[in-house]
């Protein structure tokens, strides 16, 4: 041991708080074809399988991820598939969090937030999305940049030991 140098004793540096774990990141980049939200959804699978999401969360969290993929081709590509829909799984010890990004100029979302269930709108064929992303997840943010549109999402892990 250098000289001046303590050996560390249990409890010693109680005071000191632990770094919070590095979170886990998966990230999918795929041309924007509607053809390819299977993939998605198989990777989006994988990864509440990983993280013991019970089967209802894992149908609530894939619905959610397609539904924003869907929306980034159609709306922010508007189908070009070559402009890339980039999204990306962190892993918190406490939650899920999910980024899908395009490279859209974004939208006002007063323009499609609208209460779609109500007698005027039940029969519309479009403009559910984001109100099944919001029945679905815990929460549904967006964001929008001169780098394009993000749909943030949000869902609270199962506590450990326990599928939830």
């Amino acid at each position: 041991m250098a000289p001046g140098a303590r050996a560390a004793t249990p409890g010693t540096n109680r005071h000191m708080k632990e770094k919070p774990a590095t979170p886990q990141v998966v990230t999918v980049r795929m041309p924007s074809r509607l053809d390819m939200l299977g993939e998605l959804d198989h990777v989006t699978q994988s990864v509440c399988e990983r993280l013991h999401f019970d089967a209802q969360s894992s149908m609530q969290i894939s619905m959610s991820v397609i539904e924003a993929g869907t929306n980034a081709i159609q709306h922010g590509h508007l189908r070009d598939a070559s402009k890339p829909v980039d999204t990306t799984f962190t892993v918190f010890p406490d939650r899920l969090e999910i980024s899908v990004h395009d490279l859209g100029r974004g939208f006002k979302l007063e323009d499609v937030n609208g209460n779609v269930t109500s007698p005027d709108h039940i029969l519309d064929p479009r403009g559910r999305g984001i109100f099944i992303m919001r029945e679905c997840m815990d929460s549904v943010r967006f964001e929008f940049s001169p780098s394009g549109t993000s749909c943030l999402l949000t869902k609270r892990r199962p506590p450990q030991g326990r599928a939830g």
